[in-house]
């Protein structure tokens, strides 16, 4: 929303941007070797995270970020594993069962370590690197966003702002970033900027 939330109070968030956006959206996908989420947004929206309505294409690999692996393997990332790709990043103490049920669909495990309870997503990073994958876009929620910029992982920030406002009781676009003063703050260059009919889109560099 033009006040950077990314859905109501209750999560609504279908549609906030429009079909000239998300079309947007599928050439960034197409553009990348992989789309990555973290476990709060597969969680909450059973994403697909395929390129649609563009023809016939190479569909970047489905990258998920889930500690403990409790996004289930009957999702629609599982029921489709074995069309395209799909890439679960999880930490040592993942479950067995979990581990073997993803495995069942045809999805690659990868264990990465953790650091202070969460995945460490520099670690992350380097190992889908070292795997082939140099361009990542991530739409994953607020809490993988904040934790990408504040691990300096982030190069830009592509931003869709949707004609309408959601107020604070929203979900914001960004999480915690721990800052105490704004010369702490990140200060993205804006590089580009479209509208896209009733919604607008920026593209800002880190």
């Amino acid at each position: 929303s033009l006040d950077g939330r990314t859905a109501t109070a209750t999560g609504e968030s279908r549609w906030i941007t429009g079909p000239a956006a998300r079309r947007v959206v599928h050439g960034l996908r197409l553009s990348h070797d992989a789309v990555m989420v973290g476990a709060g947004t597969a969680l909450a929206d059973d994403p697909d995270l395929t390129v649609r309505d563009m023809g016939e294409v190479r569909q970047p690999v489905r990258i998920l970020l889930d500690r403990l692996l409790r996004h289930r393997p009957d999702s629609r990332l599982g029921r489709t594993a074995q069309d395209s790709p799909v890439w679960l990043l999880h930490g040592p103490l993942a479950p067995r069962s979990a581990r073997q049920g993803w495995s069942d669909t045809g999805a690659t495990l990868i264990e990465v370590p953790e650091t202070a309870g969460h995945l460490d997503l520099t670690a992350a990073m380097q190992g889908l690197a070292d795997r082939g994958l140099t361009r990542i876009l991530s739409e994953g929620g607020a809490t993988l966003g904040a934790a990408l910029v504040k691990a300096g992982l982030v190069d830009d920030l592509a931003l869709f702002n949707g004609g309408l406002l959601l107020g604070a009781e929203g979900h914001p676009a960004l999480g915690p970033l721990g800052l105490s003063a704004l010369a702490d703050a990140p200060r993205p260059v804006l590089r580009q900027v479209q509208g896209l009919g009733p919604d607008s889109f920026s593209l800002w560099s880190l």
